[in-house]
């Protein structure tokens, strides 16, 4: 899974900053509860993405290993 990178225009402009504090406060919520159901998982998952995405360095023969 890769991450997305956030788009301004994905969110409407229009929205009262109540509604805005309203949909932030819904998010984090879910974010609280995901992290409580899946925590490790996603630990897990997010260090695997790391590690695939981390390109090794080149190999150096005059090196013992």
């Amino acid at each position: 899974m890769t991450p997305r990178q956030a788009t301004p225009s994905a969110l409407p402009a229009h929205w009262t900053p109540e509604q805005a504090l309203a949909v932030f406060e819904c998010l984090q919520t879910l974010s609280e509860q995901l992290w409580t159901l899946y925590g490790p998982r996603i630990q897990q998952a997010w260090r695997d993405q790391l590690v695939r995405d981390t390109p090794s360095p080149p190999a150096d023969p005059s090196e013992p290993f």
